[in-house]
């Protein structure tokens, strides 16, 4: 998939984005809000990223760069128009209450209060349009004790469980190399956008979400919170293994290698069980369900890896997928780029960046039959469109003028 650069105007192929239509006011930082916006754009809203005049999104600074271009930005500002506003400035104020009068979602990350000391609260922007869907992203929600706290992901990962069940058992909580919290709340917020104007759609009135980044994380947790309710039970920490089912592990393979195994279903134990040549596990009682075999998981490991262990990656992969077991490579970003079954769904897209050229990032989310979604163009220069925004909005050149003089714009 190639994506042309944007120009400002809005291009003709997001008439077959089934969010054609659909406006979103991007006022979100660092991840999540924007992770949001992103999703929603990719199959067809317009979206409109606002930032500072002086202080740009963070993301453009965030992580590795390439002739000065921040890369983390390319993909999280895709298929965005940019706008510079001073949300402080009595303009910037005036100008953003027009764009969210013709708006249909804003989404915000600010922490609680903030909007509303500014004059734009949900009570001011619902005034100008009452449809209007208000997607605010926090770490610790609206409300409670912890409201007025700053936050990111990391504290979201260490206080929703996750932290203390990932790691070695001997070792610390560990925390993921990478915005795990934000981007599962990103994806939970655009499905709560959705889930809001499909309420519109019935009352033909807005609302507001309220999203906390400790959420999302939990949810995706599992039944932890109904294990301790019921049973009073504390998952420690275990590594790769599992307490629901052996053998589960990752396994070194003769040329230096490693696999990922997985036995979740009992039928697939029983052949790994037949292929690494100790069929006789499978008879024993404790074998018969995941929580036995999570008790023998020494033993088990112990038979499957040493079978890894005296066969290169490939062949082990090979003996896998005649055997229908599942397993795994262990990738590194190298080799994802180049991996058949990424590449057969499209997983990763190529892009026309005008700055950069050709680049590669990963495609949208999911694959739709009759309306799917693109990727029009890459992240782009801040403020490359506040002039035709503003226009659309129905600021003549003179007064978008006037609002740039005085630092609004």
């Amino acid at each position: 998939m190639t994506a042309a650069p944007g120009t400002g105007e809005r291009p003709a192929d997001t008439a077959h984005g089934p969010l054609t239509g659909l406006r979103v006011l991007d006022l979100a930082t660092l991840f999540a809000g924007p992770l949001a916006a992103t999703l929603l754009g990719d199959f067809g809203a317009d979206v409109v990223k606002v930032e500072h005049p002086g202080r740009p999104d963070p993301s453009r600074g965030h992580g590795p760069a390439k002739d000065g271009q921040g890369l983390w930005w390319k993909l999280l500002g895709r298929n965005k128009r940019t706008l510079t506003l001073d949300l402080r400035t009595d303009g910037g104020r005036a100008a953003l209450l027009r764009l969210a009068a013709g708006a249909d979602v804003v989404v915000e990350n600010f922490r609680p209060g903030t909007l509303e000391r500014w004059g734009l609260g949900w009570e001011e922007l619902s005034a100008v349009n009452p449809r209007l869907v208000l997607a605010r992203v926090t770490a610790f929600g609206q409300f409670g004790p912890y409201a007025h706290r700053p936050g990111f992901g990391t504290l979201a990962e260490a206080m929703s469980g996750f932290a203390a069940i990932t790691g070695e058992p001997d070792g610390p909580p560990t925390l993921p190399p990478f915005g795990l919290a934000d981007s599962i709340a990103g994806i939970a917020c655009a499905y709560a956008v959705m889930a809001a104007l499909a309420g519109r759609d019935r009352t033909g009135e807005g609302q507001v979400v309220d999203l906390a980044l400790i959420e999302p994380i939990l949810t995706a947790l599992g039944p932890h919170p109904l294990w301790y309710d019921q049973l009073g039970h504390v998952q420690p920490r275990t590594g790769n293994r599992s307490v629901n089912n052996a053998p589960r592990n990752t396994y070194r393979t003769a040329d230096g290698s490693w696999v990922a195994v997985s036995t979740s279903a009992q039928s697939v134990a029983e052949r790994v069980m037949a292929l690494v040549g100790r069929p006789e596990l499978s008879a024993e009682p404790w074998f018969a369900d995941g929580a036995g075999r999570a008790a023998h998981a020494d033993e088990l490991d112990e038979a499957v890896g040493s079978w890894i262990a005296r066969h290169t990656r490939d062949d082990v992969l090979a003996a896998f997928d005649k055997a229908e077991a599942a397993v795994a490579p262990v990738q590194d970003v190298r080799e994802v780029m180049t991996d058949p079954q990424y590449a057969a769904l499209g997983t990763l897209a190529e892009v026309d960046d005008p700055e950069l050229g050709p680049l590669r990032m990963q495609n949208v989310l999911f694959r739709l039959s009759g309306t799917p979604g693109a990727i029009r163009w890459s992240g782009r220069a801040h403020g490359a469109d506040t002039d035709a925004v503003l226009a659309e909005a129905g600021y003549a050149p003179a007064e978008v003028a006037a609002l740039r003089a005085a630092g609004a714009v």
